[in-house]
This record gives structure tokens, C-alpha cells and sequence, in this order.
């Protein structure tokens, strides 16, 4: 019998439940119960400490209870360790409301609105249709996908961009470094949801914002250490980019004397765009392992020298 264990115990009496129920060969274990710590094949789990990892020495496959992986340190795993993110409706499903709020917001002119409350001013904006505002995404994962389909009902000329390539009907795609520019300059709201990497890591700086429309708005939901701060708050000084929404930040919580609190043209949110669902994780987990035992691909296995 396949053991998993979870390391976080608010999941705990829902997993345990669905896994009694929908997974009999495999016994779960949670932090509350006893267990031998040979036996653990697969741990799920946010960000394992060195300690248990070191723990279980039969471990084949780590899942992350989260879209992400970047909470990792990968060079500290033993390379013969399976490592696979977490991919379950629940996170789809709240990517894509959150995006869509998001982008909502910046093309119906939120933030100006806002200001205009704060100071009792009746300034209506002329209205740009939908079909007239470009939305690019930067990523084109599981993640990517979902918000662009989200988007489509709306009308939006829709467009992405990964480092890997994709095809999407009804979105224009691009690839490669050498087509980001291209990209960029035809996105009157950029989404970030790429993976967070050393490639990718401070992309969002003054030279890639800059080719951006301007006017244009910015929304990262990928990770904090995508973007580089004082050049959107540069960017948003100067006023050309239009404002920012903001639902990751870096550190994480923001201090309370951080300048994106009392900008005008941010809107933050505290990590909250998609949370995983216990029950449609639990689900996604099972099937994985089924798909290992059975010597298939899993769903959202990382590529470990490419870090997604």
C-alpha cells in the first residue's frame, strides 16, 4: 500500500475523507496521526522543511498543494524525486474570476473613479468598447489558457506570450525573447501568471513595461518577484501605465510603510486570486498517483532543469 502525507493540516479531515472513500489503496496520513516515515511514497505538501524531507527516505514524488513550485528548493531535492504542481478546477475557476475582475477594473477605469470619490468629483469617462482594449497574458500554462478562455466572451482582441510557444484558437500567440517586444506593444492590459524562474524573474522592469501602450494597465497574478518596483512605480509616476492590480507582491505580507499602499494607481490584494479547492485537490492528487502506477504522464509534472 502507497502512503501520502500531507504536511498541512487544515486539509486534513476533507483528504482523509475522500481518500477513505475514493482511493482504498492509498493510505493517507495526515500530521495528527502516526505513521513510518519508510513507507511515505508521495508528500504533499507547500514548503516542506529540510527536516522532513530528510525524513522519508523511500520519497518518490513531491505534489505541491499550490498552482506553484517556486516555494521549492529545488537544488535541495534528491534529483531521483518526482516534483508536480498542483493543477484542479478550484484554481482554474479562481484565476480566471480574478482576472477578469481585474481586467474589468482597468478598462472600465476603476481606479480613476476611485479618486474621484475620494474627492466627491462627478468626472465621467468616455467609454472604450471591449473589442477597441487588447489583454495580452504573459504564460500560456494551465493557468494562461483559462484566463484568455474566460476573456473571450467580452469581446477583447486577446493575444499571449510564453518562452515555449502555444496555439490558442481566437488568441494571437508569440514565443521566444525576440518576439516579446512585438507582443508587448499591442497589450492595452498585460496579465503576468508566468512561472516564476530565473529567466523570468524581474520581467516586469522599466524596459519591457516601457514597450507596453501607453495608458496601458498592469495585473500580476504570476509572483512578486516578477516585477521590479520602483520602475512600475516610475512608470505609473511618469503616467505611462495607467495603474496596476497587484494580487502578489514581494515580501509577502507587504510592510505596512511599502509605497504600492498608498499609490493611486494600485490596487492591491493580499494572494488571494485562486486558492485550491481540498476536495478537487484531492481528487487531482488520487488521479495523479493513479497515473504513476500505471506508468503514465502526470498532470502539472515539472520539467526540473527548466523549473516549470
Amino acid at each position: 500500500m502507497a502512503l501520502l502525507y500531507t504536511s498541512d493540516p487544515t486539509r486534513g479531515h476533507i483528504w482523509r475523507a475522500i481518500f477513505a472513500a475514493d482511493a482504498p489503496d492509498v493510505a493517507f496520513v495526515d500530521p495528527s496521526q502516526s505513521y513510518d516515515p519508510a513507507a511515505i511514497r508521495y508528500l504533499a505538501a507547500w514548503a516542506p522543511s529540510a527536516e522532513l524531507l530528510a525524513s522519508l527516505p523511500n520519497l518518490e514524488i513531491l505534489f505541491s498543494i499550490g498552482a506553484g513550485i517556486d516555494q521549492f528548493d529545488m537544488s535541495a531535492l534528491p534529483p531521483h524525486i518526482r516534483v508536480v504542481r498542483m493543477i484542479e478546477p478550484g484554481i482554474a475557476a479562481g484565476m480566471i474570476e480574478y482576472a477578469t475582475m481585474a481586467v474589468l477594473a482597468l478598462h472600465r477605469n476603476l481606479i480613476d473613479y476611485r479618486e474621484a470619490q475620494k474627492e466627491a468629483r462627478w468626472t465621467p469617462i468616455k467609454l472604450k468598447p471591449a473589442n477597441e482594449r487588447r489583454v495580452g497574458v504573459m504564460g500560456l500554462g494551465n493557468l494562461g489558457q483559462a484566463v484568455l478562455q474566460g476573456l473571450k466572451p467580452f469581446g477583447f482582441p486577446l493575444s499571449g506570450w510564453s518562452r515555449s510557444g502555444a496555439a490558442i484558437e481566437g488568441v494571437t500567440c508569440h514565443a521566444g525573447e525576440a518576439a516579446l517586444p512585438t507582443f508587448l506593444c499591442q497589450c492595452d492590459i498585460l496579465i503576468c501568471l508566468l512561472p516564476l524562474t530565473p529567466e523570468t524573474r524581474g520581467i516586469l522592469c522599466r524596459d519591457s513595461l516601457s514597450q507596453l501602450p501607453k495608458g496601458a494597465g498592469l495585473i500580476n497574478v504570476g509572483r512578486g518577484p516578477h516585477l521590479v518596483e520602483h520602475d512600475l512605480l516610475s512608470l505609473l509616476d511618469e503616467r505611462h501605465l495607467s495603474g496596476a492590480v497587484l494580487d502578489v507582491t514581494d515580501p509577502e505580507p507587504l510592510p505596512a510603510d511599502h509605497p504600492f499602499w498608498a499609490h493611486p494607481r494600485i490596487m492591491i490584494t493580499p494572494h488571494v486570486a485562486s486558492m485550491t479547492r481540498s476536495d478537487s485537490a484531492a481528487r487531482a492528487l488520487i488521479a495523479n498517483i493513479r497515473r504513476f502506477s500505471a506508468g503514465q504522464p502526470m498532470d502539472g509534472e515539472v520539467a526540473r532543469d527548466r523549473g516549470y
